[in-house]
């Protein structure tokens, strides 16, 4: 009986025939040229880089790899390397991680969760090959995919600005059926609806004189005999606005099993004003089209666009130089983009359409209800200046694809007229913005009379910003290096007044307004609570830490009671889902009363947190005295991190911290790679900054986008 030889393509000489790039993260160089001659030896030709240390870690991910492989470093762990990886151009460019030596095969799935492609033992070599050539054909399938899809969108656009130039009637026609059709070739059959020839037999309006020939033809041009596919036919059909014979041309498509016909318009374009109309719509073809693809690439269950438009242009651009105006709709698009996450269309200037997918209605409305706060007065920052940007945001829920120019714009109004839905008021409790304020510790002789001056101007415009509901939260989303808490968010807040942020916590006449400043702390706790509420439907385990001021703490007596009513109705399946902010400063001056009022808040299901701790000679003693569950550190403590030293004399106050109590420890501000990757070698679980989420007005995931 003969022999049956099996062979698998990913042993195939395919990989081979292209340079391999490995980027080797190890302090053993015998262990580096052990991987480099090992491939080489199995004719790969390999171009492989060594590095032990973040900084030269940091520049090689400017570089294109095909593989990362983790062994051991002096100052960079696996987990920093994933994080900075996924924070790459090359976010899924797979990193294997060479066998540790505490490795238990039961931590298997963890390390993958985490984001390790695999785990390998030189040792065995035949399995660390294999294991190579698996990880490698992944990274080339990708980069496949990724340059396919760059020539299917050149390719598309090309074929789309060849048909504007040479002025062509389209139609896709399926199994003989129209499908779709553009402008062009509706008004050269006289049709006036789109909707009129899908599912026209072809015959009935090209009607060729010789009926045989044709169908002939069309027969072996459907089996691929596209070199068939251009001649020139005569028409019975009295409809046709253009002298015979027709000049036609039958193209594949990019939809399976349909075919592509154009009819050249050039002697009909002088007689009519089509052109005209074609350039108004010029943008709609490429755009729709575009978003057809992007629905298909990343299918889902349900899809929505969102308009994005000016509500009203600011005077002030017009009034600076050329640049400045122009750079406002450059950056209202990155605005957008850094808002969203999402793929963005331009649709016109000042005018762009987001796609939103989800797995369920319910999901894609929590993302869509969310939008809403980008409707408040925003800021868009043009260099170091400022100005005033108002939206207009509306959406329509796609429930096919987008045909042709005419359902596109019928798309486009639909958006426009139908407003984003909102949070649902729920029955146990109606969250309101005009919450009355309780009575406080406010003795009448502290209330001073506020006078007429810039602050007077400052606090008066944060009062009318409360009035309007204009005021902004900000949520930024914290990295777990546990990799447990994945939706931990802070709110902060601040509102905009003379075309400038103002952070609620940095502004010192607000202590001297005890009411006021009680009245902000409720109406953050009730917003982000809003926001939490319909997140959670994306999220369950999503969970808040809400900076506060002191006065709603040490001042209002039944807070603990709004606070476990708040809990209440955001229906979180977690126990805490709110962690309450205050600054160690405000209670390091009332440490008798924050004491007894933060066990009440506890008693009543929330979890407190202090902010900007660390800095001061005091820090030790008021952690002891005080029952928190977390402490964010102090930015002074964050900018130690920029250099090796004093990176180790954080990590020697962090264990002193946690020598004193218990606690998580958060480090912020971390706005670059270097604090980022840093932030790893010190023992602060939750890290957080613009290098992985800037602050935005809405909560989303940045790890899932």
């Amino acid at each position: 009986m003969g022999s049956l030889e099996v062979r698998n393509p990913l042993l195939s000489k395919k990989l081979k025939r292209s340079e391999t790039r490995l980027l080797i993260i190890d302090d053993n160089q015998i262990r580096f040229n052990q991987i480099r001659d090992f491939l080489s030896a199995n004719e790969h030709l390999v171009q492989a880089t060594l590095l032990d240390d973040l900084q030269n870690f940091e520049k090689q991910l400017n570089q294109n790899w095909d593989i990362v492989i983790f062994g051991r470093a002096y100052d960079l762990k696996y987990e920093q390397a994933l994080s900075l990886i996924q924070l790459s151009k090359q976010p899924n460019l797979p990193i294997i991680l060479l066998k540790p030596d505490d490795y238990q095969p039961a931590q298997y799935a963890s390390y993958i969760r985490k984001g390790i492609y695999d785990i390998l033992d030189l040792e065995y070599a035949d399995r660390f090959y294999m294991g190579l050539i698996r990880a490698l054909s992944f990274s080339r399938l990708l980069l496949k995919q990724q340059h396919l899809m760059h020539e299917l969108e050149s390719a598309q656009s090309q074929a789309q600005s060849l048909v504007h130039e040479s002025n062509k009637a389209i139609a896709l026609i399926q199994e003989g059926i129209h499908v779709q059709a553009n402008s062009e070739y509706l008004e050269l059959f006289a049709i006036k609806n789109a909707e009129d020839v899908i599912g026209l037999p072809l015959l009935d309006l090209l009607q060729p004189q010789d009926l045989n020939d044709f169908k002939l033809r069309f027969k072996k041009i459907n089996q691929g005999q596209f070199d068939l596919g251009r001649f020139e036919m005569t028409t019975l059909n009295t409809q046709v606005s253009l002298p015979n014979p027709l000049k036609i041309e039958f193209l594949p498509s990019t939809d399976e099993d349909a075919l592509q016909i154009t009819i050249d318009l050039e002697t009909m374009a002088s007689n009519n004003n089509a052109s005209d109309n074609h350039d108004k719509s010029s943008y709609k073809p490429n755009t729709y089209q575009l978003i057809n693809r992007a629905i298909a690439q990343q299918p889902a269950d349900v899809s929505a666009l969102v308009l994005f438009s000016i509500a009203s242009c600011p005077e002030i651009i017009f009034e600076n130089d050329w640049n400045t105006a122009k750079n406002y709709f450059i950056n209202l698009k990155e605005f957008l983009k850094e808002q969203t996450h999402v793929p963005l269309f331009k649709v016109e200037t000042g005018i762009f359409l987001g796609l939103f997918q989800a797995e369920s209605l319910a999901k894609l409305e929590s993302k869509l209800i969310a939008l809403n706060s980008l409707a408040k007065p925003q800021l868009l920052t043009i260099k170091q200046a400022t100005f005033p940007l108002n939206l207009r945001l509306g959406y329509i829920v796609l429930d096919s694809e987008i045909r042709d120019d005419a359902h596109f714009e019928q798309v486009i109004a639909t958006a426009y007229n139908t407003a984003l839905p909102q949070n649902q008021p729920t029955p146990e409790f109606e969250l309101k913005n005009d919450l009355p304020i309780p009575s406080f510790d406010l003795q009448p002789a502290e209330i001073k009379a506020a006078p007429i001056s810039a602050e007077f101007s400052l606090i008066r415009a944060l009062q009318q910003s409360l009035e309007r509901g204009e005021i902004h939260l900000k949520y930024q989303q914290l990295y777990d290096k546990h990799d447990t808490n994945l939706y931990t968010y802070e709110v902060t807040s601040g509102f905009i007044f003379e075309n400038s942020w103002k952070d609620l916590t940095d502004i010192p006449e607000l202590l001297e307004d005890q009411e006021l400043s009680i009245k902000l702390d409720r109406w953050i706790l009730v917003e982000s609570c809003k926001q939490l509420h319909n997140f959670i439907t994306q999220y369950p385990e999503a969970k808040l830490i809400v900076n506060l001021n002191k006065d709603v703490l040490l001042h209002d007596r039944t807070f603990p009671e709004f606070i476990s009513k708040l809990i209440t109705i955001i229906r979180s399946k977690l126990s805490h889902p709110l962690i309450l902010q205050f600054s160690e400063e405000d209670l390091s001056q009332n440490l008798s009363d924050a004491h007894k009022y933060i066990a009440q808040l506890r008693q009543f299901g929330a979890e407190v947190a202090l902010r900007d701790f660390g800095h001061s000679i005091y820090s030790e003693s008021i952690l002891r005295q005080l029952d928190v569950n977390s402490l964010t550190l102090h930015s002074d403590l964050t900018q130690m991190l920029n250099t090796e030293q004093s990176t180790q004399e954080l990590q020697e106050k962090i264990q002193i911290f946690h020598k004193v109590k218990t606690v998580e420890i958060m480090l912020r501000e971390l706005n670059d790679m270097t604090l980022f990757a840093n932030a790893w070698n010190v023992d602060a679980r939750f890290i957080q900054g613009e290098y992985f989420q800037k602050k935005l007005d809405h909560l989303i995931d940045v790890q899932d986008q």
